[in-house]
Parts: structure tokens; sequence; C-alpha cells
């Protein structure tokens, strides 16, 4: 029998009811649903990072922003106000669209 110890989507435990199986389960505290999506973002980075095409990274990312909304809600904000944080980010300091690599800074 495998043991993961991790942060699952909240269907998980009835997917693996309907394969006929059974498993062990329970709530995580305040503090320990924030440090396990924590992990589980990183989790999903590192999968992001691997992707071995468009398809598998579309999915990473899809798996990545429902962690994002997850976290947003931990720290006591909803998506709209996220969004206008990014917003006001990109509207002061740009995006990323231009492909701009920065190289060094020479002092003046």
């Amino acid at each position: 029998m495998p043991t993961y110890n991790k942060l699952v989507r909240d269907r998980i435990p009835e997917i693996i009811a309907g394969n006929g199986k059974t498993c062990s389960t329970r709530i995580l505290d305040e503090s320990e649903y924030r440090a396990e999506l924590r992990k589980k973002l990183a989790e999903e980075l590192h999968e992001y990072l691997e992707a071995a095409n468009d398809t598998g990274a579309m999915e990473e990312l899809a798996d990545i922003l429902e962690l994002l909304q997850a976290l947003t809600a931990v720290h006591g904000s909803n998506v709209e106000q996220l969004e206008a944080i990014r917003a006001n980010k990109a509207e002061k300091r740009g995006g990323f669209k231009e492909r701009i690599f920065l190289i060094d800074v020479e002092d003046a």
C-alpha cells in the first residue's frame, strides 16, 4: 500500500473509492494547510518545469492556478484582489511580454 502524506484535490478520496479502493485521510489545521499548499505549489512548479510539451505544461499551469487561488484565500484575499495587485504592478513596472533580459547595470 503506497503512502503519500500530501495535500490532494478535494475529490481524490471519492475517485479512489470509485476505483474500489480505500484510503485514509485527515483534515489539516490552518497552519498545516498553508504549509502543504506551499509544498504542493513547489511540486507543481517542478512538474511544470519538467513538462515535455505544451499540453503537459498547460495541465501543470492549471494546477498552479488552482493552488494560487487557494493560497490567495489563505492569505485573506480573493482572486479579484490578486488580479488588481498584478495589474497595478504591471502598470508600474510592466509585464514580461517584451522578453527583456537584463544583463547588467553600471553605476552612473
